[in-house]
């Protein structure tokens, strides 16, 4: 069962220190992907751009700057109002937006209510999905059994 905690905001694009744009975006997070969250912008346009990173790095974005590389995250205020700064970067370009920090916060905080920090990899699957892998078959025992003991052991009874 995948269970989704989604919102919708308005984030802004900042095109110079001057001046900024408004960008309808969803961040979404799923527990059968529970290491990662989604960032939709453009909610509703006929090209929206998808991002995909790490719910980690957000959460500690949320309190200290995190990331490199592709994704930098930090806390800062603007204008006396505080702000979760994402900086992206890709072959195609780079963006700054600012996202309101308590809308930010309060999204982080019902991801992690969901799926609690640790608990991650019991909804993978992966210790099933390990321990059948490695759950000898009959027919395995031909294949784990000494050949060379057999023969000795003949031609010792010989």
């Amino acid at each position: 069962m995948q269970n989704a905690v989604e919102r919708e905001l308005e984030v802004k694009l900042v095109l110079s220190p001057e001046r900024s744009v408004p960008v309808p975006a969803r961040l979404s997070y799923f527990t059968d992907d529970p290491y990662a969250v989604h960032i939709t912008f453009h909610v509703g346009s006929e090209s929206p751009v998808h991002w995909t990173f790490a719910r980690e790095l957000l959460v500690e974005g949320v309190f200290r700057p995190s990331g490199h590389g592709d994704v930098r995250i930090w806390p800062t205020k603007v204008h006396d109002e505080g702000v979760i700064c994402v900086a992206l970067t890709s072959p195609d370009g780079d963006a700054l937006l600012e996202v309101p920090s308590a809308a930010a916060a309060a999204w982080v905080e019902r991801t992690l209510r969901v799926v609690p920090p640790g608990t991650e990899s019991t909804l993978l699957g992966l210790e099933g999905a390990l321990a059948e892998l490695l759950t000898p078959l009959p027919a395995d025992d031909l294949w784990l059994s000494d050949p060379w003991s057999q023969e000795d052991q003949q031609e010792g009874e010989a």
